[in-house]
């Protein structure tokens, strides 16, 4: 029997004969995109980096079943075959999604697929697989990387979720360990991995830029001293999409929150690993991968309304990317102490200077220390309940505004002690700047709270 017809496109053969269909992965070899050469210490990267953006709009494009200009949504958890044989080979790995074939989408499903394609073109990585939410890319990620009494490095400054599944969930439940050091300081991680576990170190665990410190990672060298050791490099870009690169950086793995500046209207929980395609792969092994097993499936519904958000992805951050470094300059000019990696007095500037992607700003987060949590909920709730500059909420990406006191929310899971360590004081407010209203309209609004409050002088006059 022939090839037939499924969501637009033509299946395979299911005798394993050629398939009418490349994977991307094959397009991309072929048009010597793609390294030929994959090793654990240098990750599959495009032999020609190219802009993310652009990578995105490179990606093979998926039309609906009758030829609408959206992929169709595949939402079926089950998949028919012609043969009773061929579902013996899927079983066995001889066939699968680079041939148009599916078992289940607990496994693989084609809208969430295309997604991930998407994902992986951006970060620049041969592949990648979206999951339910960035917690659950960071479990899997590190669950498939490490077995029980292995050992992981991490940064100290993470966020408050991510820190407590390295210091109390993972040990706790797989016995896996980790030891925290300051990034920013090159020896002590050096020093951290003399004094570690050498066979069972598996991981270098880092963000891109931290929460909400913003302190931004020395990519390319904390992965140099990484794969030294023979460690994978895993790095969180939830704060920085477009803006950094990790992967081509050096980093062998990146993850995504895909639910802040990715979705942007807050209003979906999503996830993303993208790194080499065999490790991608073994997190689908029906036997002993973590995605497979664990389950963190991603919705095909979902995958489907990002896949509509990534192309104004660039749009949405370099305005979110601007207005945070207006505000944060205006902010420093009158006194406050702002942390924002755009300023030149930012400790990793000159670093972060050499490492972002051209026209696509030092990120969309700016945080502001006032010291005291007292003085920190009167600017909040003066910028939400008089001023209307924005909104008390955790996450970030949003259209509008979004501030919280990181000690006492995203932070909280942190002690006392390990804020401190971390830089974290009880008047530090984290604010994700959005883009609704002029910019103009929306400063006179900040600048009246700080006045108001009496935080900064009555200078209005100046604006």
């Amino acid at each position: 029997m022939g090839s037939v017809v499924m969501a637009g496109r033509k299946r395979g053969r299911e005798d394993g004969g050629e398939n009418v269909l490349q994977s991307e992965q094959q397009q991309q070899q072929q048009k010597g995109l793609l390294s030929q050469q994959s090793t654990k210490k240098k990750p599959l990267l495009l032999q020609q980096w190219v802009d993310p953006v652009q990578g995105m709009a490179n990606v093979r494009h998926e039309f609906g079943e009758h030829g609408g200009v959206n992929m169709s949504i595949e939402a079926s958890t089950t998949f028919t075959v012609l043969e009773p044989e061929t579902m013996t080979k899927l079983f066995q790995g001889a066939l699968g999604p680079d041939r148009d074939f599916y078992i289940y989408s607990r496994h693989f499903n084609p809208t969430v697929l295309n997604l991930s394609r998407q994902m992986a073109a951006m970060e620049g990585t041969e592949a990648a697989y979206c999951t339910s939410s960035g917690m659950s890319a960071i479990s899997a990620i590190l669950m498939q990387l490490c077995s029980s009494g292995d050992h992981i490095i991490a940064s100290s400054r993470l966020y408050g979720g991510t820190h407590a599944l390295l210091a109390h969930f993972l040990p706790r439940t797989c016995n896996i360990t980790t030891t925290f050091v300051d990034i920013e300081d090159l020896g002590a991680v050096r020093e951290a991995l003399k004094k570690a576990p050498g066979s069972t170190t598996k991981v270098l665990y880092f963000e891109s830029m931290s929460n909400p410190q913003l302190t931004v990672a020395d990519i390319p060298a904390l992965s140099g001293i990484g794969h030294d050791k023979g460690l994978t490099v895993v790095v969180d870009n939830t704060f920085a999409p477009l803006s950094l690169s990790p992967a081509r950086l050096g980093a062998d793995v990146v993850v995504h929150s895909m639910s802040k500046f990715i979705c942007g209207a807050s209003d979906i929980i999503a996830g993303a690993v993208c790194g080499p395609a065999d490790l991608v792969n073994s997190m689908m092994d029906l036997k002993q991968g973590s995605l497979m097993i664990l389950g963190p499936t991603m919705n095909p519904q979902i995958a489907f309304q990002i896949s509509l958000r990534l192309p104004h992805l660039g749009i949405r951050m370099k305005e979110h990317c601007e207005r945070a470094l207006t505000y944060a300059q205006r902010l420093k000019k009158l006194g406050l102490k702002v942390i924002y990696p755009g300023l030149p007095d930012h400790p990793q500037h000159e670093l972060t200077k050499t490492l972002v992607n051209d026209g696509y700003g030092y990120g969309g987060v700016l945080s502001v220390d006032l010291e005291t949590t007292e003085r920190a909920h009167d600017l909040m709730r003066h910028l939400q309940n008089t001023s209307q500059f924005g909104w008390m909420a955790v996450s970030l990406g949003y259209h509008d505004t979004l501030m919280s006191c990181s000690g006492s929310t995203t932070s909280s899971e942190l002690s006392k002690e390990e804020q401190a360590t971390a830089g974290i004081s009880a008047g530090l407010v984290r604010m994700s700047i959005g883009f609704t209203g002029s910019m103009e309209k929306r400063w006179s609004q900040l600048l009246d709270a700080l006045t108001s409050l009496k935080l900064v002088p009555d200078v209005a006059a100046r604006w």
